[in-house]
C-alpha cells in the first residue's frame, strides 16, 4: 500500500475496526484519523478542520496544546524531574495539592484531604465509596436517576443509564435509586418548583420515615449538573437540601464534579451556585490538564482507612499535576469564570431562539458553557406533562450532519436526543458563532425534512 492511501480516513478507520474491540464509540460517530489539534480545532490526516466542541469529553478546558500548559509538561519533562511516583511527594505534587486545596470553599479547604486515584474518574468514584463505607460502617449508597459515575463495576451500578448495566450481572449491591429534579420531564409529572418540592419530599421522606424500608446509607452521591444524564442542572434548592438533610442525619455527601467542575459551568466547581460545602469532592477529567487524573478530595473526619486501603500503580502522574496547576491557576480566576458565564448566557439564548424557529427542539438548559439540546419529534406521543418524547434519531441525524459541516458535537440524555456543548472554557466568541452557524443550518434542514 503506497503513501497515499496511507493518508486517508478511510485507512485508519478500517485498521481500527479490524484491531480494537467493539467497545468503541466515538469512531462510528466521528470516523477520521486526527493529525493535528489546536485550541477548539482539530484536524484530520486529510487536512480536514474541523471545530471540536467535544474536546476529550470536557477534558480540555484550555483546548488543545495550550502554549502554557504544554509548556509546564516541557519542562518537567527536560529537567530529569521523575514522572512516575505512586504516591511519593514530589514538589510538582505538594504544589498542585496546595493549589487545589487553597481553592476549596471555607469549612472545607481547612479541613481536607485528598486521595490521588487510577487516572479514570470511575476509580475516583469507587475510592469515595470504598472511603465512605469504611468511614461510616454502612453498606448501601444512594444516587440519582439520570446520573452517571462511569463504567467501572461499582460506579456503573450507581449510574442511572441502563444500556450498559443490562448486560452485565452481579453489579454493586445495596443501590437505592432517587429521582433526581429534571423540569422539562419531571419524574412526578409536575415541573418547575412544584417539581423540585416533590423530589425534595420524596428524598426527605424515605431517608426519615422508619417504615420506609430504606437503612441508613453510607453516602449520597450526585453531579451537581448530569452531563450524560442529558446536561441537566440540579436546582440550587434541591442542592441545599440533599445538604441539609444528609447533614441532620450524619451521610456523607459526595459530590460528582468530574465533568462539570473545574470551571464548565461558571464556577470552580458546580456545587458552588447553591453556597453548600459537601463532604466529598470528585474530580477527574480538566483537573488533569489534558493527561489523566482523578482525585477525591474529602473532610478529614472520613478518614478512617489504613495503609493501603485504596491504590494504584499510576497515581502519581506528574504530568497531569505539572499541567493541571497550570489549568486550576487559569480557571479559577474570577475574570475567566465571568467570560464563561458570559459565553454560555451568549450561546444559550442562541439556542432559545432556534428553538422558536424549529419544531424539533423540546428544550434548552445548562450552565456556563455545559449546555444541552434535547431534540424531540413534534409529531410522536407525548409525555404526562404534554412534550413530546425524547428523539435520539434526530438527535443522531443532527450530530451526523454537524460532523459532515466539520462540527464536532457528542449526544447524551435520554434515548440519546441531548445534543451537548463541551468545548474549550476559552473558546473565541468567533467560534462560538462558527458553531452556531453551522447547528442553526443542520438544525433547521433537518426540521424542514421532517415536515
Amino acid at each position: 500500500m503506497d503513501n497515499q492511501e496511507k493518508n486517508t480516513n478511510q485507512y485508519y478507520v478500517d485498521r481500527q475496526n479490524d484491531f480494537e474491540s467493539s467497545a468503541r464509540s466515538y469512531p462510528r460517530k466521528f470516523p477520521f484519523a486526527l493529525k493535528k489539534a489546536k485550541g477548539s480545532w482539530v484536524e484530520d490526516v486529510e487536512g480536514n478542520k474541523y471545530l471540536d466542541f467535544l474536546c476529550g469529553a470536557g477534558t480540555l478546558a484550555l483546548g488543545h496544546n495550550d502554549d502554557e500548559v504544554n509548556q509546564a509538561m516541557v519542562d518537567l519533562l527536560t529537567s530529569d524531574a521523575p514522572l512516575h511516583t505512586l504516591d511519593l511527594t514530589t514538589p510538582v505534587k505538594d504544589r498542585f495539592v496546595h493549589t487545589i486545596l487553597s481553592l476549596l470553599p471555607e469549612g472545607l479547604k481547612e479541613n481536607a484531604k485528598i486521595q490521588f486515584c487510577s487516572p479514570s474518574g470511575t476509580d475516583a468514584v469507587d475510592a469515595a465509596i470504598k472511603l465512605c463505607k469504611t468511614a461510616t460502617g454502612r453498606s448501601t449508597v444512594i444516587a440519582f436517576s439520570g446520573g452517571y459515575h462511569g463504567m467501572g463495576h461499582g460506579a456503573l451500578a450507581l449510574t442511572g443509564n441502563l444500556n450498559a448495566k443490562n448486560k452485565v450481572a452481579n453489579l454493586m449491591a445495596g443501590v437505592q435509586f432517587m429521582p433526581y429534579p429534571y423540569s422539562y420531564r419531571c419524574p412526578f409529572g409536575l415541573g418547575g418548583e412544584s417539581g423540585t418540592k416533590a423530589c425534595i419530599n420524596y428524598f426527605e421522606r424515605l431517608l426519615k420515615d422508619p417504615e420506609s424500608g430504606i437503612t441508613k446509607p453510607a453516602a449520597v452521591i450526585l453531579e451537581p449538573i448530569q452531563g450524560e444524564g442529558g446536561v441537566v442542572p440540579a436546582p440550587i434548592e434541591f442542592l441545599q437540601a440533599v445538604r441539609r438533610i444528609t447533614q441532620e442525619l450524619d451521610i456523607p455527601m459526595i459530590v460528582d464534579e468530574i465533568q462539570c467542575g473545574i470551571g464548565r459551568s461558571g464556577k470552580l466547581f458546580a456545587f458552588e451556585y447553591a453556597s453548600i460545602v459537601p463532604d466529598v469532592i470528585l474530580a477527574s477529567k480538566a483537573i488533569g490538564g489534558t493527561q489523566p487524573m482523578s482525585v477525591v478530595i474529602y473532610n478529614k473526619k472520613l478518614d478512617k482507612w489504613t495503609a493501603g486501603a485504596h491504590a494504584g500503580t499510576f497515581r502519581g502522574n506528574q504530568l497531569a499535576m505539572a499541567a493541571g496547576t497550570v489549568v486550576l491557576n487559569r480557571v479559577s480566576q474570577s475574570e475567566f469564570l465571568a467570560d464563561v458565564v458570559k459565553k454560555g448566557d451568549y450561546l444559550r439564548k442562541a439556542m432559545n431562539e432556534l428553538k422558536d424557529e424549529v419544531s424539533i427542539i423540546g428544550d434548552v438548559r445548562g450552565k456556563g458553557l455545559m449546555l444541552g439540546v434535547e431534540f424531540i419529534d413534534p409529531n410522536g406521543p407525548k409525555d404526562i406533562m404534554g412534550h413530546p418524547e425524547p428523539c435520539g434519531e434526530i438527535a443522531a441525524l443532527v450530530q451526523k450532519k454537524c460532523f459532515e459541516n466539520r462540527l464536532v458535537m457528542e449526544k447524551g440524555g435520554r434515548n440519546g436526543s441531548v445534543m451537548r456543548c463541551l468545548c474549550a472554557l476559552n473558546v473565541s466568541m468567533d467560534e462560538i458563532n462558527i458553531m452556531l452557524d453551522i447547528f442553526k443550518k443542520v438544525v433547521k434542514e433537518v426540521d424542514n425534512e421532517r415536515k
